[in-house]
């Protein structure tokens, strides 16, 4: 099992496998094993070193993923709500922030609903 930027890659694909790396999605995939000069249809487990070393640095240098990511993404949202700007209002008050409806949708952000006595007119 290969461990690139802390994570153990499943033995699947290489293009399915590097996107289980947080920052990683399906075009920068491709585009790492393109650059790196291996199969994207090749098994994980059968890489050889030198190739896993070879991607292990193409991500180490050319992309911000794990852990560096989510402290900048941490950051943004926090700058966010330090300004009170809309946005970071509503990241505050545990809202959609991207202009969604909230009267029938938006659980995901809201959670379980709370039943409000008397509502009913």
């Amino acid at each position: 099992m290969a461990r690139i930027a802390g994570i153990d890659l499943p033995n699947k694909a290489a293009k399915i496998a590097l996107t289980y790396i947080y920052g990683i999605g399906q075009t920068s995939a491709l585009k790492i094993c393109e650059s790196a000069g291996i199969n994207p249809d090749s098994r994980v487990n059968d890489l050889s070193a030198e190739e896993i070393n070879q991607v292990r640095q193409l991500i180490e240098n050319e992309y911000k993923v794990e852990g560096r990511l989510r402290t900048e993404v941490a950051l943004n949202i926090k700058r966010l709500m330090d300004i009170g700007c809309y946005r970071g209002l509503r990241h505050r008050k545990g809202l959609p922030v991207r202009g969604q409806r909230t009267k029938t949708n938006s659980r995901t952000r809201k959670g379980r609903k709370k039943t409000v006595a008397g509502k009913k007119k």
